[in-house]
C-alpha cells in the first residue's frame, strides 16, 4: 500500500537523477526493490547449485544477512544438521546473498531509481494551437512598428517663472516608412509644445510635425532615427473587409506600452465626427477589440498582420472600452498621408459657407442645410447663395436651404460633407437650394480650404 501511494505522485521520470534526489525516494519502495532483487538472486543461486526452493522460504537468507542477531541463523542451520553437506551449501548461499544484498544496497544510490522522482514535478509545457501561434507571430512581427507618443506641454512656474515641460497626454502611432514618418491621430498631438516618440527598443526621439488633417483626425510626424531601427508597418486594403473577420489592435492603453487586443469587425461603413473639427468621417470600421485611452493612433491589423485602419475613437459612457471601437480605414488614411508628406497639408474643396445645426432645420419642417453665412469672397458668396440675415425691423430672414449637390440629396450636414469629399478643387458643382418658396439651381466652383478655415 505504501508503494502504490508513493507511485501515485509520479508525473515524469527524469533521464538523469542525481544521487541526492535518490535519497528522497520512499523507503517502502526501496525495501520492495531490495526484497525482490535478493529473492531473484537467491533463486538463481539455488538453481545453479542444484538445491530446490519449493520447501524453503527464500526470505530467510535475507533475514540472516541483514539481522544483527546471529541466533536466527544458527536456528535455521540447526534444522539441517543431519546433512553436513547441505549445511555447507546453505552457509555458502547465505554468504553469497549477503554480499549480493550489500551490492544491491549500494547500487540503489548509484543507479537511476524511478521512485526518486515521485515528488518532482517535471510537467512538460503545453503546446500552443495553430491559431495561438499565428497570433504570437503576428505580435512579434508587428510590435517593432508600433511607437509610443508623449505629448508635452510647456508650463511656467508661478514663483520662479521657469518654463518646463510636463506630459499632458500620450497615445500610439506606427512607422510609415524608412524616412522616419510616424502616423497617428491629430487629437493625440493637439496642443503639444513638444512631442516625443519611443520605439519598441525603448529608444526615444524628439518628433516634428510634418502635417495634419483635422477633418479626418490624421497627423504625420517625423523622427531622426537610424534606418535599421525603423520597421514600416505592412499596408493592407480596407475596401474588401467583411464583418466577422478577425482583427488585432496594438497600442499603449493607459501607458501600458505594446499591448495586444483581439476581436472581430463588428460593422462597416460607420460614421463618426472628428474630435477636432466635428466634421464627419465616413466608412469607419467598427470593432469589438478593446480600445482604451492611449490606443488612439495605433494600428488595427488583419490576420495577415497588414494595416487596415487607425484606432481613433470608442463609444463608452465610462471612457473605457465597452466593446464598441472605431478605426479610420487605411484606404482613407493612405491618400491623406501621401498629401501630408508631400505638401504638409491636405487640399480639400469647400463651398465656403457656415450652416445651422441640423436640429434647427428640422424644427422648420424642412430637409436640407440652412446657409447661415456665405462670405462674398468665398465660392458660395461669389456664386450668389443667400445667407440668413435680419431686415431693418430685426426680423429673421432665412437664407438658402441646400437640398442637393450634383443631383445627390442633402438632408443634413453629414450628407454635404460626404459629397464634397468626393469632389476636387476647381470642380464646378450644381447646388440646388430652396429660396423662399421656390427651387433654384446655382453652379458653384469649389475652392481649396484655407488653413484657418474650419
Amino acid at each position: 500500500m505504501a508503494a502504490s501511494s508513493a507511485h501515485s505522485f509520479v508525473t515524469a521520470t527524469p533521464t538523469n537523477t542525481s544521487w541526492l534526489s535518490r535519497l528522497s525516494a520512499p523507503p517502502s519502495s526501496i525495501l520492495l526493490k531490495f526484497t525482490l532483487s535478493t529473492r531473484a538472486l537467491y533463486y538463481r543461486r539455488s538453481l545453479a547449485s542444484g538445491t530446490g526452493t519449493s520447501s524453503t522460504s527464500p526470505l530467510l537468507p535475507i533475514v540472516c544477512a541483514l539481522g544483527s542477531n546471529s541466533s536466527s541463523s544458527s536456528s535455521y542451520l540447526s534444522d539441517e544438521s543431519d546433512e553436513k553437506s547441505s549445511i555447507k551449501k546453505q552457509l555458502l548461499d547465505s554468504l553469497f546473498v549477503a554480499c549480493a544484498s550489500l551490492a544491491l544496497s549500494c547500487s540503489l544510490f548509484l543507479s537511476d531509481v524511478a521512485p526518486a522522482s515521485a515528488f518532482v514535478s517535471t510537467t512538460t509545457p503545453k503546446k500552443l494551437q495553430s491559431d495561438e501561434l499565428a497570433t504570437v507571430r503576428l505580435f512579434q512581427e508587428n510590435t517593432p512598428s508600433v511607437v509610443y507618443i508623449t505629448n508635452l506641454a510647456a508650463k511656467q512656474d508661478a514663483f520662479t517663472l521657469d518654463i518646463f515641460e510636463v506630459p499632458q497626454g500620450s497615445g500610439s502611432g506606427f512607422v510609415w516608412d524608412k524616412q522616419g514618418h510616424i502616423v497617428t491621430n491629430f487629437h493625440v498631438i493637439r496642443g503639444a509644445s513638444d512631442l516625443r516618440v519611443t520605439l519598441a527598443d525603448q529608444s526615444t526621439y524628439d518628433a516634428k510635425i510634418v502635417g495634419y488633417d483635422q477633418d479626418k483626425d490624421v497627423a504625420v510626424l517625423r523622427i531622426n532615427a537610424p534606418k535599421d531601427k525603423l520597421r514600416p508597418i505592412p499596408i493592407g486594403v480596407s475596401g474588401d473587409l467583411l464583418v466577422g473577420q478577425k482583427v488585432f489592435a496594438i497600442g499603449n492603453p493607459f501607458g501600458l506600452d505594446h499591448t495586444l487586443t483581439t476581436g472581430v469587425i463588428s460593422g462597416l461603413r460607420r460614421e463618426i465626427n472628428s474630435a477636432a473639427s466635428g466634421r464627419p468621417i465616413q466608412d469607419v470600421i467598427q470593432t469589438d477589440a478593446a480600445i482604451n485611452p492611449g490606443n488612439s493612433g495605433g494600428p488595427l491589423l488583419d490576420s495577415s498582420g497588414s494595416l487596415i485602419g487607425i484606432n481613433t475613437a470608442i463609444y463608452s459612457p465610462s471612457g473605457a472600452s465597452s466593446g464598441v471601437g472605431f478605426s479610420i480605414p487605411v484606404d482613407t488614411v493612405g491618400g491623406i498621408v501621401d498629401q501630408l508628406v508631400k505638401f504638409g497639408k491636405v487640399t480639400r474643396p469647400i463651398l465656403g459657407i457656415k450652416f445651422a445645426p441640423d436640429q434647427s432645420v428640422e424644427q422648420l419642417g424642412v430637409s436640407g442645410v440652412l446657409v447661415l453665412d456665405a462670405p462674398p469672397n468665398g465660392p458660395a458668396g461669389k456664386a450668389g447663395l443667400q445667407p440668413t440675415k435680419r431686415d431693418s425691423f430685426g426680423r429673421l430672414i432665412l437664407g438658402d436651404i441646400i437640398t442637393s449637390v450634383n443631383g445627390k440629396k442633402v438632408s443634413n450636414g453629414s450628407d454635404l460633407y460626404r459629397i464634397l469629399d468626393q469632389c476636387k478643387v476647381g470642380e464646378e458643382v450644381i447646388v440646388e437650394v430652396l429660396r423662399g418658396d421656390h427651387i433654384e439651381k446655382i453652379p458653384v466652383t469649389l475652392e481649396p480650404k484655407p488653413d484657418d478655415e474650419t
